[in-house]
């Protein structure tokens, strides 16, 4: 196995972690149904990167290849997320957009559960 080979299932390994990560972070916002804004999206990425166990399990460089580059810029509002047509996604965006489209598509399927009080939207 080439240098090549175990880089390219090292940043594997790390895209998968990062993955459950950030659907764990966005399920507990997904089961209280706050919906998905531009504000929340930014504290999902900062909490999915900060995380300890991620940051103990794949070196600095490997991190590193996760955040989001300086001159990518998003709205920070509580307004709802649109990308518009755009493809460029940060990983961790991405995966919480997934995330959030997963839950869409299981609550259209099944009656939704109720909660003991309605959640708001942050701002509200």
């Amino acid at each position: 196995m080439t240098e090549q080979d175990l880089a390219a299932l090292s940043f594997k390994a790390a895209a998968h972690d990062l993955e459950q990560i950030v659907r764990h972070v966005a399920a507990r916002y997904i089961r209280q149904r706050v919906p998905l804004t531009w504000r929340l999206l930014h504290a999902i990425e900062a909490e999915a990167l900060a995380d300890l166990g991620f940051a103990s399990r794949h070196d600095a460089g490997m991190r590193q290849l996760f955040e989001r580059p300086a001159d990518m810029a998003f709205p920070e509002t509580d307004d709802p997320i649109d990308f518009g047509r755009s493809n460029a996604l940060p990983a961790v965006f991405s995966f919480a957009v997934a995330a959030y489209e997963a839950a869409s598509d299981v609550s259209g399927t099944r009656k939704p559960a109720r909660s003991a009080r309605p959640a708001k939207a942050w701002g509200d």
